[in-house]
Order: C-alpha cells, then structure tokens, then sequence
C-alpha cells in the first residue's frame, strides 16, 4: 500500500488518463475527501464476487461495535448462518469484510447487488420475515444491542465505468 502513489506518480499511462482529472482546479473538486480502508475477508465469503447480471444498485452496509469482541461476534453471526441466509432469500453479496484498517473501528462492512429498488425491498422484506433469520437473530449471544453499536445503510448505484 505503501508504494502505490509513487508507483501511480511514475507511471506514464495512468497520468496521461488521469490528466484532466489530476488537472482539476481547488475551485471545482471532483470529491470532498478520499477515504481508504483495509478489510480482512470473511472466512464464509473469502473473495469478491462479481454479480452475474449488471446491477442497477448496491447496498452498502457498515456495522459497527464498542468494541472487537463484539465486532468479531456479528462476524461469526454472518459466518455461522447470516450470509447462507442472505443468499437464499435474494440479498445478493458482493463482499463482506472485517476493517483492519480505516475510520469508525471496529467495524464491517459489506455490499448487496440488486437488479432495482424494487427487488432490494422485496429481499430484505423476505430476510426479515425468514424463519431461519428469527432463529438466529434469537440466540442471546447474537442479539444486535450487544454486539452492534451503529449501522449506517447506503444506497449506490453504479458508475458506468463500474468492473462490478
């Protein structure tokens, strides 16, 4: 990580396709701040996995803990039933991750893909009423003001230069 600006800095090609932006005036930014996190991968979700249809948009979800106890036992949640569950009530996964690196810590973070709004309600409607999920959700050890302290719930849609 710590070698990829001047990586990018030598690199010819990618200053010459970033030249109009590298060239954009204090006046007019492009963006506000750039934020960079470092997540570990889930051990039931170890790599991205790119949607098989183009989505229109994406849920972005951060939860965070009071402290890396808790934070690691939402992780075995996800791990031990939640992200099964995701997949077959239609919330599709792109990636779930553990930041190792970042702001608000302890925390994970992950992103669903969906085909509209339409279907990213009728998903979580489905999630919510799944008997699997009450079962889970029930364990005490499991229960959500024990171990998440925040979640913050975005809704993205992707660029049309987007690789996902």
């Amino acid at each position: 990580l710590g070698t990829v600006t001047a990586a990018l800095s030598s690199d010819s090609a990618y200053q010459q396709a970033a030249a109009e932006y590298l060239s954009v005036p204090a006046t007019d930014p492009v963006f506000d701040r750039i934020e960079s996190s470092v997540f570990l991968a889930f051990e039931t979700m170890p790599k991205l996995e790119a949607p098989t249809s183009k989505p229109t948009l994406y849920n972005l979800r951060v939860y965070e803990s009071h402290n890396e106890a808790a934070g690691k036992k939402k992780i075995e949640m996800f791990n031990k039933g939640e992200i099964d569950i995701f997949r077959r009530v239609g919330l599709t996964p792109v990636f779930f991750g553990e930041a190792i690196v970042g702001t608000r810590l302890p925390n994970l973070t992950y992103l669903l893909a969906f085909k509209d709004d339409a279907a990213r309600q009728l998903a979580w409607n489905t999630f919510r009423a799944d008997p699997e999920w009450i079962k889970l959700k029930a364990i005490p050890e499991y229960e959500d003001k024990k171990i998440v302290s925040k979640i913050t719930n975005k809704l993205l849609t992707p660029a049309e230069y987007s690789q996902i």
